[in-house]
């Protein structure tokens, strides 16, 4: 929904300015008279934010410690599920989460939130000023529920919903621990070869002038590029993570490596069926929740975050408002398999597309859980070719010339 910035005069004559999310000025003008609001003007909300944020660095984004976590966010939600449920004002409950609330950015943003509370705006608008911590899809389902006066509803349906996004990313956190630990333990191995291990066993062989085959002199020269060039490397490592993550963050890198790990080997799959599994709760919620389905599909096009995955959901919306079916929209964004588009075919048959997107949502977890059971088992292979490799490299670079000398020492 477009933003409107205005200037105003309020019953005193005292001057007011902000912002307020609406379809047209006119909804803008009837809100600020309302308000008791006198618009002097109403402009549409520039976007040299958005421009700014996206060229200038930040360090707190570059390092992933501008956010606030699903715990905070699943904890925000129950309690306000229970204080509104309560029957405690909206401005008091904002007022306690703050004072008892332990992320010091959120704390931030909820006092915010109540000082616009204050000033006669609607939550929902509160909260679209902070898009950081807030999704479109969290601003929606709370927009409807202050409309519908189901606002408790509303925030007990978007903490089980960030409950089982919380689920789902502990499991892939933990089938990926292992494979995790492996690599770094190969990554620390290679270290202390090249520093250590490697070093003295050139010394001795060049003390002995023995004749080194083709694979002791690469592991030698890897050894000496390394003890000579280490600072480089390290400086090279930290600024191309930085430009990397910077690069990340721009539309065409984001896009890019969105699609790219929908096709990684092993783990693609997963992360597929994951966001398709984000994307079929989240719209069954919208759905519920009474949103028209071309609205919905744009509020979860944002809330699946993936840009490739996006632009497909955006494709599918395209064609429902050019009078397609929902059945042919999901057809043509080859996204779904044809047992899921079976289930939205007799969804739309039946009138019940949010349950029978709910059902679909629950296949996709179903799959993610059986695909993560097996992820070890998959991933196992490779991470002992990698071992055997290593070991396979070591044996014939410092063993061999060994093997050699002593043989040749025998002889004599």
């Amino acid at each position: 929904m477009p933003a409107f910035n205005y200037i105003g005069r309020d019953a005193s004559g005292s001057q007011v300015k902000g912002a307020i999310d609406a379809a047209n000025s006119t909804l803008v003008a009837e809100q600020l008279s309302r308000q008791r609001i006198i618009p002097i003007s109403i402009e549409s909300a520039k976007s040299s934010t958005a421009e700014k944020s996206s060229t200038d660095i930040n360090i707190e984004d570059l390092l992933g410690l501008n956010q606030v976590t699903l715990d905070d966010l699943i904890v925000f939600c129950r309690q306000m599920y229970a204080l509104v449920k309560s029957g405690v004002p909206i401005l008091r409950a904002i007022n306690g989460m703050a004072e008892s609330s332990t992320s010091v950015k959120l704390k931030s943003a909820l006092n915010d939130i109540s000082a616009q509370l204050e000033g006669g705006f609607p939550l929902s608008t509160a909260l679209h000023q902070h898009p950081k911590l807030f999704s479109p899809l969290f601003i929606s389902l709370i927009h409807v529920g202050e409309n519908t006066g189901n606002l408790d509803d509303a925030f007990l349906k978007l903490a089980s919903y960030f409950e089982r996004e919380q689920e789902t990313r502990k499991r892939i956190k933990t089938a990926l621990r292992y494979p995790s630990f492996v690599l770094i333990a190969l990554v620390a191995a290679m270290v202390i070869l090249n520093i250590f291990v490697i070093p003295t066993f050139a010394n001795m062989f060049a003390k002995l002038g023995a004749d080194l085959p083709w694979a002791t002199k690469i592991l030698i020269a890897s050894s000496d590029f390394f003890l000579d060039y280490w600072p480089h490397m390290l400086i090279a490592s930290v600024v191309g993570i930085f430009a990397l993550r910077r690069y990340l963050q721009t539309s065409k890198g984001m896009y890019l490596w969105d699609k790219r790990k929908l096709k990684l080997p092993v783990v693609g799959g997963v992360i597929e069926r994951s966001i398709l599994s984000r994307f079929s709760h989240s719209f069954s919620i919208i759905l519920r929740a009474g949103v028209p389905m071309t609205t919905g599909l744009t509020l979860v096009a944002d809330a699946v975050d993936n840009t490739f995955m996006r632009k497909k959901i955006i494709a599918m919306r395209s064609n429902i408002e050019s009078g397609e079916s929902l059945l042919r929209s999901a057809s043509a964004s080859t996204l779904f398999t044809p047992l899921v588009l079976q289930m939205i075919a007799v969804g739309e048959e039946t009138g019940r597309v949010d349950e029978l997107l709910e059902e679909v949502g629950d296949y996709y977890e179903r799959e993610v859980d059986y695909e993560l059971s097996t992820l070890t088992a998959r991933i196992e292979p490779i991470m002992i070719a990698i071992v055997a490799g290593m070991v396979l490299i070591l044996a014939l670079g410092i063993f061999t010339p060994m093997w050699d000398m002593m043989s040749a020492f025998k002889g004599k």
